[in-house]
């Protein structure tokens, strides 16, 4: 390590020292920080100097000094994609150096006398300063000089027109021994990649109950849906403000070891399999399903979703079904056992016969060079958002080649991580570049092991971006099973309010809650059958889930995650939280019960200025849910009754000043 002249050390962001660019996107706020330091008691600056995707520099940003002593505090805001540079100069600033050391000298009583060397010391520096600051302000500039030099009047009106410009030398400092640290890099994603709202369908099943076409005189049984019939959907998914719709494989499915209805090892001739078990006679990970409709019908879908402010987002699962043409053509790809028998995926005691695991060792060059390819193809069809299956499950250094790769070409490209492993791989997977990932967010069932979770999640904000998801087709949670349609509303509450993207699977509006006995997955699950749904018939979460995604869009603070902040309450089933934009001064304010079955109380503790008020401030809060509006300060009691509203969602305003009597 080189020690400039002066010490810089600490700088974030910075992931595992710079070895990974930090995350930022189009429009984030991003803090900077450091601990910067020098020898005896003369005045330090700090400037963060950054630079654009295309090597441009930007204005430098000065920053404020913090607490504990020498640490250094500022804010950046990027505005285009790509790769962002910045590090931080530390000078001696010769004129708050001056500004300190005078005004302790005057109020001690010396005079013109005692301060001749200080006073032409300081006229000096303005000298200099007068060519830093911008011309209007240059005349102002000297004329300060000038009365540093005008002998024979009192110290104080000679000091004062210099001390009076501290604000725009803070802002056009002198520097001397500049010295920089080494530089850091922040990747710039846009802004879908940390503020999206996701709805994961099976296009497959958007089709209706027709008579079944492969057993004449059947009872009434589901048809294969199409790319057609599930952009029917479309507009209803649009309704409710998603803006992300999540499809899983739309390959060919292949035949060999098919599995049937709840993952029966025998299929029959009507089960439809999974769609993770990838490719068949017609074709891989390059083709559509048949009974799906063509790449132009993909197409189709596509421009359709678009048109609606939706993106289609797509599996990309790097396995291969048995009869697969890749196990054909390429054998090497794949891992071979003692019997001559190619390995399928286990997860012990879970076997899944029907999909066998590349193996990335043998050939890892011809892997990487066809799925580069694949993802490529899928691009060009209008595809700008991956959710990548298992990522945990493949080598690391791959997945670090192939986002690189794909985002140098095409930057505004994003990968989702279906990162449901250990920590470390979780936050791992972020590091090499994943765009978002998923979360335990559904094991955290608790205010407490939440509001936990979220801090952590924060804390890591510099490079992992979660993702929220009350259930999945392979997650139906115990919660969701038993809390009735309370609980619907609390976990999506928490989901959309607490993270900036979330997401649901299919169903969730409708409040699917049948479990296959004895586990945390859906009876009759879809990922193994065909599962139209009645969408007009019953109950519907639907209107609900418009009101929490117009929230969403229309309060910018909870576009952020690094301004999350938890607040106290006295009630362990309840969880209290706020976000702030710090440009807009827009701020929710969040109160949720986590009991679908009991009316809760609770009294809160509120951490004002992370609201933006004084500790004994008041303002008025508007329920977004309701409408209701009512004054608060530090201490209010809140009551939440699940069956009928399970969370205030406030967005706060200051209270107007009082009036002057006599005015209109």
């Amino acid at each position: 390590m080189t020690i400039g002249r002066f010490v810089i050390e600490a700088v974030t962001p910075s992931v595992d020292c710079g070895r990974h660019p930090a995350k930022a996107v189009v429009g984030e706020l991003v803090p900077v920080s450091a601990y910067a330091y020098r020898e005896g008691h003369d005045a330090l600056g700090c400037t963060v100097v950054w630079r654009d995707p295309a090597g441009v520099a930007r204005p430098g940003v000065r920053m404020r000094p913090g607490d504990p002593p020498d640490t250094w505090h500022a804010a950046i805001q990027p505005d285009a994609v790509g790769e962002w540079t910045f590090a931080i100069e530390a000078f001696s600033d010769p004129y708050l150096t001056w500004q300190d050391a005078v005004t302790k000298k005057i109020e001690a009583g010396q005079g013109s006398a005692d301060l001749a060397n200080d006073l032409a010391e300081a006229a000096a520096i303005l000298d200099r300063a007068a060519a830093l600051v911008p011309a209007a302000q240059s005349a102002l500039v000297r004329s300060a000089a000038a009365a540093l030099r005008a002998g024979g009047r009192p110290v104080a009106e000679r000091v004062a027109p210099a001390l009076d410009l501290a604000e725009l030398f803070w802002e056009y400092p002198v520097r001397e021994l500049t010295t920089a640290s080494a530089p850091m890099r922040i990747w710039v994603d846009r802004p879908r990649a940390l503020f999206s709202a996701w709805y994961e369908m099976f296009p497959r099943s958007e089709s209706g109950p027709v008579a079944s076409r492969r057993t004449p005189g059947a009872a009434r049984a589901p048809v294969h849906g199409t790319f057609v019939t599930a952009a029917r959907r479309l507009p209803a998914i649009a309704e409710m403000g998603f803006d992300v719709v999540y499809l899983p494989p739309i390959h060919p499915i292949g035949r060999v070891n098919r599995k049937g209805r709840n993952n029966a090892l025998t299929a029959t001739v009507d089960d439809v399999g999974s769609p993770w078990a990838i490719g068949a006679a017609e074709g891989g990970h390059d083709a559509i399903h048949p009974e799906l409709g063509t790449i132009d019908d993909f197409r189709g879908f596509v421009t359709m979703a678009n048109q609606l402010g939706l993106e289609v987002a797509m599996d990309l699962a790097l396995q291969a079904a048995p009869d697969h043409p890749w196990v054909g053509k390429h054998p090497e790809w794949f891992t071979t056992r003692a019997d001559g028998q190619i390995a399928y995926a286990e997860n012990p005691p879970k076997k899944y016969q029907d999909i066998y695991p590349l193996n990335f060792d043998n050939d890892p060059d011809g892997i990487r060079a066809e799925v580069l390819r694949l993802v490529r193809y899928w691009i060009d069809a209008g595809v700008k958002i991956f959710r990548v299956d298992n990522p945990h499950t493949k080598p690391f250094d791959f997945w670090h080649w192939l986002i690189w790769q794909v985002k140098q070409q095409d930057p505004s490209v994003l990968f989702l991580a279906e990162a449901f492993t250990r920590p470390a791989v979780l936050h791992g997977l972020a590091k090499l570049g994943f765009s978002q990932s998923y979360t335990y967010f559904t094991w955290r069932t608790s205010a407490h092991d939440l509001r936990r979770y979220g801090e952590e999640l924060v804390a890591s904000a510099d490079y992992l971006r979660p993702t929220f998801w009350p259930n999945t087709p392979d997650i139906l949670p115990v919660e969701l099973q038993h809390g009735g349609p309370p609980m619907f509303r609390i976990r999506a509450i928490l989901a959309s309010l607490l993270s900036p993207s979330w997401g649901i699977y299919a169903g969730y509006e409708l409040f699917e809650h049948l479990a296959r006995p004895g586990a945390e997955e859906y009876l009759d699950n879809e990922k193994y059958e065909l599962r139209p749904r009645n969408w007009a018939a019953g109950h519907s979460l639907a209107p609900f889930l418009a009101r929490l995604n117009a929230i969403r869009r229309a309060n910018p603070a909870l576009h952020w995650l690094r301004n999350l902040r938890f607040h106290e309450i006295d009630n362990e089933a309840l969880l209290c939280w706020s976000k702030r934009d710090p440009r807009s001064g827009n701020t929710v304010l969040v109160v949720c019960t986590f009991d679908p079955a009991r009316v809760q109380w609770g009294n809160t503790t509120l951490d004002m200025p992370a609201l933006g008020f004084d500790w004994h401030e008041r303002f008025t809060v508007r329920d977004e849910l309701t409408g209701a509006t009512h004054d608060w300060g530090q201490h209010n009691a809140v009551r939440l009754d699940p069956y009928v509203l399970p969370a205030h969602v406030f967005t706060v305003h200051p209270n107007e000043p009082d009036a002057v009597p006599g005015t209109p």
